[in-house]
């Protein structure tokens, strides 16, 4: 193991040249695009197949097949479909939230009780009006809870894919410092991945604290 001396002047070197801060951006610019993209995909998709059960029944077995599949056990397709570079990383992310994010948004769909469909339907309510005013408040609280767990594990998971499929980020500093025989460098990578996530996890603490969000979790 390094010793702490040479663990401070690496973190000062690769905070100098700027190189930390490009590998960390490069990092939470995947995780970014390939959560957003999961979220704007699994939650229509999830109130869709949670209000129309026939529909859920029929495509249940094909999420459950793939659903239980390592994002990174298609890294080789990923790399092969869009070359290397960002876009391998991005779909792996985006593997890694979309099925978390679609079974929790059917769920919390399909148990929306149908008397507030009932008075939607005696106050005409167009279906955007429905969805809006009907389903969007009773899924919120859910789809928050499981943004958070979800974030996280697709931090875990960028780091990984960026170990195999990309040539910059944090996972790439990890083994390019193991290459080079540079474990002080691993261990810089290793503290601003620990550090990002814990400040991910407390911005997602934030949304939590929604009014919504806290009478939900403190009523089950």
């Amino acid at each position: 193991m390094p010793n702490l001396g040479q663990i401070l002047q690496s973190f000062y070197n690769l905070l100098i040249d700027g190189s930390l801060l490009q590998h960390c951006v490069a990092s939470l610019f995947r995780v970014t695009v390939g959560f957003y993209l999961a979220v704007l995909i699994a939650v229509p998709f999830g109130v869709l197949l949670g209000c129309c059960q026939m529909f859920y029944r029929l495509i249940n077995p094909f999420i459950q097949f793939l659903r239980p599949i390592s994002p990174l056990a298609w890294a080789p397709f990923a790399i092969l479909w869009f070359g290397i570079g960002d876009m391998p990383a991005i779909f792996i992310i985006f593997l890694t939230s979309f099925f978390p994010l679609l079974l929790t948004t059917i769920k919390s769909t399909a148990s929306i009780h149908p008397m507030y469909f009932q008075v939607a339907a005696n106050l005409q309510l167009s279906r955007w009006n429905s969805f809006r005013n009907v389903i969007l408040p009773a899924i919120i609280p859910d789809i928050i809870l499981v943004l958070r767990v979800t974030l996280g594990v697709a931090w875990v998971v960028v780091v990984a894919a960026e170990m195999i499929a990309v040539k910059s980020g944090l996972g790439f500093l990890i083994i390019d410092g193991r290459n080079a025989l540079r474990l002080d460098r691993v261990v810089v990578a290793i503290a601003a991945i620990g550090t990002i996530g814990l400040l991910l996890d407390i911005v997602m603490q934030r949304l939590e604290s929604i009014e919504s969000v806290r009478w939900k979790i403190e009523h089950k």
